[in-house]
């Protein structure tokens, strides 16, 4: 259950560091054109925070009973 948190936090940050890069990059060249990135990459995020939140519940149960 722990190493469950742990990697998944690891893994969340690596993946939040990939998607920023690009983002970091292109938002001061193209301005007002990247909104659309920016609003994908942070549904994207948004997503995986919910997966990891929903099976780390669903692993606690488990361990449970």
């Amino acid at each position: 259950m722990i190493s469950e948190i742990i990697f998944g936090l690891i893994g969340m940050t690596m993946a939040t560091v990939f998607y920023l890069v690009p983002i970091v990059k292109l938002v001061p060249i193209l301005g007002a054109k990247s909104i659309p990135l920016v609003v994908v990459v942070l549904i994207g995020v948004v997503m995986m925070i919910v997966e990891f939140v929903q099976t780390v519940r669903a692993s606690k149960g488990d361990s449970g009973s």
